[in-house]
C-alpha cells in the first residue's frame, strides 16, 4: 500500500476540526505557524525549569550545562520532527501509524503502554498544574484548582485544532513576553563563572533533554496529521519545541545558579517583581500538555476501535486523569511514568530508519497491515541498552539490570547517554537487519 492510498491520507480541506472517528476524512487544517505555537509550548514546562537541576547535578559548568541543554535538543528534536512528517505523510495518529511497522495487531502493545503513560503523565500534569496555582492562591484548597484544571483540560480536548489556534494565538505570545521578563530580570543579578565546574558528564547530560524530546514521539502524528504539509510539521516540531526546550532549560539553568540556589526555581520566579502574574501564566500554560496526554488517550485507544467517538473517550479520560489527581500523589509514580517512555527511545529509532531509509515511506498503516516480526528485534536491543546505561529508579527493576549488567561484565561510564546509546543501537540494527532484504527485493 502506498502513502495515496492509505486510508488516512484523503484529506477534508472544508472541515476546520477533527472528526470523532478515525473512519472520516482526516482534515487538513494546521498551517506552519499553528504547529509553531503548538510545539514551542509543549517545549516549556514547569518540570523543565526544575529539571535543569538535574543537569547541573552532575555537576557541570554552566558552559557545559547549557552545551548539553543544545546537543541534546538538537538530537531529540530532530528525531521527534522527523517523526512529526511520517505523520503528516501517513495522514495517521501516532499509535495508528505504528501498524506499518510492527502490523495491525502486533501495533496494540505499544498502543497500550502508550495509553498507561499518557494517562500517567495527564494526571501529573494535572497535580502540577494545581499545585503551582496553589502555591499562588494558597487560600483556595488544592482540590478546587484540580478540578478547574481538569475541566479545561476535558474542554480543550473537544475541539483539539481549535484548542491550538488559541494556543498560538494567545498563549504563546503571553508566553514569550513572559520568558523574556524572566531573562531580563535574572540577568540582572550577578552571574555564575562559566567554566566553573566540569565536561566529565557531558554526555550524560546530554541525555535529559534527548529523553524529553523523544518522550513527545509518540503523541506527535496526532497532531502532525493534520499538517498542511510535511514540511510545515518538522518544521514546526523541529524549531518550535527546540527553541522552547532550549530557552526553557536556560532559564532554568540561569535561575538555579543566581537566586534559586536552593532549587526552589518557582519560588525565585514569584519573589521577581510581577513575577506572581508570570508563574500565573506559565502555570496556566501547562494545560497545553494536560490536554495533550487526555486528547492522544483518547486517539490511541482508537487504534484499535476506530469508530469510537474521540469526544466520549477524552471526556472519560479526563475525567479519570482528575479523579487519579484528587486521590493519588502520582508524583511518587514519576520513576514508573519515566520507565514506561523509555520504551519508546529505541522505537523512534527503528520508527524512522524504516520508514525513511527502508521502507522509503511506503508503509500499510490500514487494520489488516501483516505483523512484522523483525522490527522487534531491534526495539529490544535497544531497549536492553537503554536500561543497561540507565536503568532508573524503580527499586526492583533497578537492582534487576544492576544484576544483568554486573552478570555480563559492563560498566555504565560516565560519558555515556543512554538516550543517546539506545537510538544508536536501535536504528543501526534496523538497518542491518532490514537493508539486506531491500537488496534482495530490488533485485528480485
Amino acid at each position: 500500500m502506498t502513502l495515496t492510498t492509505s486510508p488516512f491520507a484523503t484529506a477534508d480541506p472544508t472541515r476546520a476540526e477533527v472528526p470523532p472517528t478515525l473512519v472520516e476524512p482526516n482534515p487538513k487544517a494546521l498551517g506552519l505557524t499553528d504547529q509553531l505555537g503548538l510545539w514551542t509550548n509543549f517545549g516549556i514546562t514547569l518540570l523543565g525549569f526544575a529539571g535543569a537541576s538535574l543537569i547541573l547535578g552532575t555537576d557541570l559548568s554552566v558552559a557545559a550545562a547549557l552545551g548539553a541543554v543544545l546537543v541534546g535538543t538538537l538530537i531529540g528534536a530532530g528525531a521527534l520532527a522527523l517523526t512529526a512528517s511520517a505523520g503528516a505523510l501517513t495522514g495517521a495518529p501516532a499509535m495508528v501509524m505504528l501498524r506499518g511497522l510492527v502490523g495491525g495487531r502486533v501495533s496494540y502493545f505499544p498502543t497500550l503502554l502508550n495509553i498507561l503513560q499518557c494517562i500517567g503523565w495527564g494526571t501529573f500534569e494535572v497535580v502540577t498544574i494545581a499545585s503551582a496555582a496553589h502555591q499562588i492562591a494558597s487560600d483556595v484548597p488544592k482540590w478546587a484548582f484540580v478540578l478547574l484544571a481538569g475541566a479545561l483540560t476535558i474542554a480543550m480536548t473537544i475541539r483539539p485544532l481549535g484548542a491550538i489556534r488559541v494556543l498560538r494565538k494567545y498563549v504563546t505570545v503571553a508566553v514569550v513576553v513572559v520568558l523574556i521578563y524572566l531573562s531580563v530580570q535574572l540577568l540582572r543579578n550577578p552571574l555564575p563563572a562559566w567554566n566553573d565546574g566540569s565536561w566529565s558528564g557531558f554526555w550524560g547530560a546530554v541525555d535529559l533533554p534527548i529523553a524529553v524530546a523523544v518522550s513527545f514521539v509518540p503523541l506527535a502524528a496526532d497532531y502532525s496529521r493534520h499538517s498542511r504539509s510535511a514540511r510545515a510539521a518538522m518544521t514546526g516540531a523541529f524549531v518550535g519545541f527546540g527553541i522552547g526546550q532550549i530557552v526553557c532549560y536556560g532559564i532554568g539553568i540561569l535561575a538555579l545558579t543566581t537566586v534559586a540556589k536552593d532549587g526552589d526555581v518557582a519560588g525565585a520566579f514569584i519573589a521577581i517583581p510581577v513575577g506572581t502574574l508570570c508563574f500565573a501564566i506559565l502555570a496556566l500554560r501547562e494545560l497545553d500538555l494536560s490536554f495533550a496526554d487526555v486528547y492522544s488517550t483518547a486517539v490511541s485507544i482508537q487504534n484499535a476501535r476506530p469508530r469510537w467517538d474521540r469526544r466520549l473517550l477524552a471526556t472519560l479520560i479526563g475525567s479519570v486523569t482528575t479523579g487519579l489527581a484528587l486521590w493519588f500523589g502520582i508524583s511518587d509514580y514519576q520513576n514508573f511514568l519515566l520507565l514506561l517512555g523509555s520504551v519508546f527511545v529505541p522505537l523512534t529509532a527503528v520508527l524512522l530508519v524504516d520508514f525513511f531509509l527502508l521502507a522509503r515511506r511506503n508503509w500499510d498503516v490500514s487494520e489488516t497491515a501483516p505483523a512484522r516480526w523483525g522490527n522487534l528485534v531491534p526495539w529490544v536491543l535497544g531497549f536492553f541498552v537503554y536500561q543497561l546505561v540507565n536503568p532508573g529508579d524503580v527499586t526492583g527493576w533497578t537492582r534487576m539490570w544492576t544484576d544483568i549488567a554486573d552478570g555480563i561484565g559492563f560498566t555504565p561510564q560516565p560519558w555515556m547517554s543512554a538516550s543517546l546509546s539506545s537510538l544508536v543501537v536501535a536504528g543501526a540494527s534496523t538497518a542491518l537487519i532490514g537493508l539486506p532484504n531491500r537488496w534482495r527485493r530490488s533485485r528480485g
